[in-house]
């Protein structure tokens, strides 16, 4: 069965790679367009060895990796990677379309059976510890890559669904849990891989966007413009309701925030509140559980905070936190971060350290790496008033063994 998009997944690596057209890639790789064409399309040739060297470290990936299968004959090349990659991201290449002899092939309950359990770590990621549930999502999408090989047709397509959706929530952990962006991003080339795998312009949409947010806390606003406009791409392509189009919005603001740009980044935010407002006749994927209204004027108090408007967002981000339900443990902590910061910065140390203590309270019934991100930048901001008792008993929760040995380690 031939790839009903051609070769995704050289296509989903050009695209994280950094190069979001066939010319601008051919052009990296000094070849004519219509040899990238001809390396995208259902069946690409073997390229040469020269190009095989240059293809991968364009990309980072092998040819495995890259879509390509090694003809009859031809010893598998030793091409160098331009970067090091982890042998568990290495683990996970999506497995050819198997061949209708010499492989087990599942049935087609498979699919569902996969699918269940991709949703019952979509819901289980808001309570369980980061630690404890990465080990587990990533098995989950080993099995999703090995099930590829044994499956087909429609229930190759749902699986490859699902998997996205898997490698989407391990990124996400390794990312906002974890704080590993290196490994974030190959959880997140994997998860566009099988995307493209399953044809899925909108969980493709939600891949690159999240992919943004790696430049975007490094201050790489140009890599962030490409990523969000290949996202904005996919995410018509799919036909996106209004909170996926509005989420869009706020993740451009939030890394438009980080690079200091956060004029522009709350102009994003009123066009995504207007959207919101709009409404469209498309409808929200389930697993897009990451974003509300009340999410979105989350994104907007930090945005607020950042551009110095405290009183703004500091009624902003009382109003999320009156709003925020019972279960939202890991955006309380983020939202107390933020309100400790707005206190900070308007010399208000007591109300600070208190808003920061409660950030504290929350990381200990779920952990939450961006959460205690937002407590050490208040701490930092609070260092003229290190001498206050407030800032003292502060100390003594925020600098416990486990807290100083992670603040050393990165």
């Amino acid at each position: 069965m031939a790839r009903p998009v051609g070769n995704s997944w050289l296509k989903s690596a050009r695209v994280a790679a950094g190069y979001p057209t066939q010319q601008a890639f051919a052009e990296a790789l000094g070849v004519d367009v219509r040899q990238v064409r001809r390396w995208e399309s259902d069946n690409p040739p073997w390229p040469h060895p020269d190009m095989q060297q240059r293809l991968t470290q364009l990309t980072g990936q092998d040819m495995d990796a890259l879509g390509f299968t090694i003809p009859a004959g031809r010893d598998r090349p030793a091409a160098k990677r331009s970067a090091p990659v982890s042998p568990r991201s290495v683990a996970g290449h999506l497995p050819a379309v198997p061949s209708q002899t010499g492989v087990p092939m599942q049935p087609a309950s498979a699919a569902s059976d996969y699918e269940s359990i991709t949703r019952s770590h979509r819901h289980l990621y808001w309570s369980v510890a980061p630690a404890t549930l990465h080990p587990a999502v990533r098995a989950h999408a080993d099995l999703g890559c090995t099930l590829l090989a044994e499956t087909a047709g429609r229930t190759r397509r749902a699986v490859a669904a699902a998997l996205a959706e898997t490698w989407l929530l391990v990124g996400r952990i390794e990312f906002f849990d974890l704080r590993e962006p290196d490994d974030a991003g190959h959880a997140l080339l994997r998860a566009l891989q099988a995307a493209g795998e399953a044809d899925d312009s909108l969980i493709g949409a939600a891949i690159l966007a999240h992919s943004a947010f790696i430049p975007g806390w490094a201050g790489d606003r140009e890599k962030v413009a490409e990523r969000m406009a290949a996202a904005r791409t996919y995410a018509r392509r799919g036909a996106a309701s209004a909170e996926l189009l509005a989420w869009l919005d706020a993740v451009e603001a939030e890394c438009e925030t980080r690079c200091g740009n956060a004029r522009t980044a709350l102009h994003l935010i009123g066009h995504a509140e207007e959207t919101l407002a709009r409404g469209s006749e498309h409808h929200t994927p389930t697993w897009m559980d990451w974003f509300s209204p009340a999410r979105l004027a989350a994104f907007k108090g930090n945005t607020q905070l950042k551009a110095g408007h405290l009183p703004q967002a500091r009624t902003t981000l009382r109003e999320v936190l009156a709003q925020m339900p019972a279960t939202e443990d890991k955006q309380r902590s983020v939202i107390y971060g933020d309100l400790a910061a707005v206190e900070a910065a308007a010399g208000q140390p007591a109300e600070a350290c208190r808003y920061a203590r409660l950030a504290l309270d929350q990381l200990e019934i779920t952990w939450y790496a961006t959460g205690m991100e937002r407590i050490r930048e208040v701490r930092r901001a609070l260092a003229p008033h290190q001498h206050e008792q407030c800032v003292r008993d502060l100390d003594e929760r925020l600098y416990c063994w486990a807290t100083t040995v992670s603040a050393l380690s990165r």
